[in-house]
Parts: C-alpha cells; structure tokens; sequence
C-alpha cells in the first residue's frame, strides 16, 4: 500500500529529546457560535463508518510533524490540514473526544467511570464549552484535523470545522489515547509499524463488551501494534506507566481471543504490514464511545476521527506513574 493513500503525517526522523514551545496565540473569542439546528442529510450512499471518507484530500507527510509544539499543530489543523496525529508533537498528551448533549452526559461519565481502561477521563468540559485546561487558547470545534457528525447513531459527516454542528448543550469529554504513549515505546526501542509506514493505527471492534451504564452500550474496541517478541516487555512495560491513556494491553497474539478474524481488515484506521516474528499487541482505544454510539444511538454526538486526535498542551510525563 502506497502512503500517499492516505491523509497522513508522517515521521521521517527519530523524535527531538525536547520540543518547540512556539504555540501560536490562542484563539479568537469572537468566532461565531452559531449552532445549525437543521439535521445533516446522510448522502443517498451513505456508508458504515469503517469505510466512510475514503475521498478525503491527500496531506503531504511532513517528516518535522514530530518537532511541532501543539499549538503549532493545532494552527495547521485550524488551516484545513487533516491526517493521523501518531507522532504528531511528540511528548505532548493526544485525546479522543467527544461531545454529547448535556442530558446524556451522566450516562457517558457513568460509561466511562465503569470503563476506566477504554475511556480514561482527562477532561470534561461545561455544557457549551468548546475551551478545556488541556490546551489554552484552543478550540475543540476547530482545531482537530476530522470529526465525526453522528444522528441517532448513524455517522452522517466527517467535517474538519463543527461549528455549523455546534450545540449549546454539548458537553465535550477528553479521553486519553494511545498515541501518547507511543513516545515512550520509542524512546524504548519498540518500533511503531504504522508511523514508520505512514499509516494510520489499526483499530478493531472486539467480541468483548463493556460495563453498560444507563442508556450507554456497546463493544470494547482496542489498537493494534506489532511489536518484535524481543522487544514486547518493553512495550507492556513503558505503556502500563501511563494508565491515563490506556495503560498495558489488554491483549497479545492471537487476535480470535478477541473476535477479531482478520487483521488485514481494521474496523478503524489502515491495516499494517507486520515483520515475520511480529506479535500482535492490542490496546485499549478511545474509539470504544463511538462503538458506544452506533449501539446506543443517542440523538446526537460529535467525534474525532480515528487516529485524527485533539493535541493537548500537557506533557506525557505528566500522566507518567513511576
């Protein structure tokens, strides 16, 4: 598979011990905040989410991605660039999102208090709020590469700007991702398969399923990573040192203890080609609300786009436990 495939940022150099500290100024308050109350029609075609967008524009790979501070990156997304944030701002703290209207809210903190492992909580925002003490200045309607518009559980858009979308009822949760702990692996020697492709992660709906609460339900869904034999202590060792962001896998090798039949077909995300001795690692993904959502079918939510994550301005030490 060619990456050029993809809307992708890709990494062509190791990581800087250090980044930039040259966020840009924060954003404008004076943005509009109009809320579109109409709903979205879904296209005559409308697709399942796994194979939704595939006509998105290409982004050239940018092999500095990793030197951006995040306000840097953030600016680019808020200019209309789009792709995989694996890599993205290394250092830096990445999470899922989303936004769900303030009389399900309880329901989704419930989901993710019984669920601490998919859904890691790191913020959660006032009603309406688009600002979060994550990242200064930033604006969670605008400054994420790709979104996802879901109607009583049905994906109908995948905007890079929601704030047509926009409700002031919305109650946004922050949730911590994986790509975070990918710096550690590196650093570790554990080599990342889908940056060095210029992929996005592979992600897969599991046969397990999680702790339902209120009207919320639906599937665990986890990444996967192939990771050399020699080198998976490392992975389960740096990754379990970060618990605020998923943690140690919940899963190595084969993928039928799992459900999953096929990992050349990802629910999510791009499937990646494996060394000969590469074990099969998964981990558990901030995808799993939007699993959540499709089962659940709540009237209305706003998403990020697989592996199209909202960089945060905290540093991955700081969710670091030993």
């Amino acid at each position: 598979m060619n990456p050029m495939d993809h809307d992708v940022l890709t990494l062509a150099e190791d990581p800087p011990a250090a980044v930039a500290d040259d966020r840009p100024t924060a954003v404008a308050d004076d943005r509009p905040t109009a809320v579109a109350q109409d709903r979205p029609t879904a296209d005559a075609d409308h697709r399942p989410p796994a194979a939704a967008a595939q006509d998105r524009p290409v982004v050239l790979a940018d092999g500095h991605a990793h030197a951006w501070s995040p306000g840097a990156a953030r600016a680019r997304f808020r200019d209309g660039m789009t792709g995989p944030t694996a890599g993205v701002a290394a250092g830096h703290t990445q999470v899922n999102m989303i936004s769900v209207p303030a009389d399900w809210a309880y329901d989704m903190l419930l989901f993710c208090q019984r669920n601490p492992k998919p859904c890691p909580v790191l913020d959660v925002t006032d009603a309406g709020s688009w600002t979060t003490v994550l990242a200064d200045g930033a604006d969670l309607r605008t400054d994420l590469p790709r979104y996802r518009v879901w109607y009583d559980g049905e994906l109908v858009d995948e905007p890079t700007d929601v704030r047509d979308h926009w409700r002031e009822d919305l109650v946004t949760f922050l949730i911590g991702c994986s790509f975070t702990f990918e710096w550690a692996l590196t650093s570790a020697g554990v080599p990342i398969r889908h940056v060095e492709q210029g992929r996005n992660v592979p992600m897969y709906v599991t046969s397990r399923q999680c702790r339902p609460a209120g009207r919320l339900h639906g599937p665990l869904v986890v990444s996967m990573r192939p990771v050399p034999p020699e080198h998976l202590p490392a992975a389960i060792r740096e990754s379990s040192l970060l618990p605020a962001v998923h943690g140690s896998p919940v899963h190595c090798g084969d993928p039928s203890g799992l459900g999953i039949e096929d990992l050349a077909r990802p629910d999510f995300g791009d499937p990646v080609d494996a060394e000969a001795d590469d074990i099969p690692v998964f981990w558990a993904c901030g995808v799993t609300p939007q699993a959540a959502v499709m089962a659940s079918r709540p009237p209305f939510a706003l998403t990020h786009a697989p592996g199209q994550m909202f960089l945060t301005d905290a540093r991955d030490e700081q969710y670091r436990v030993a």
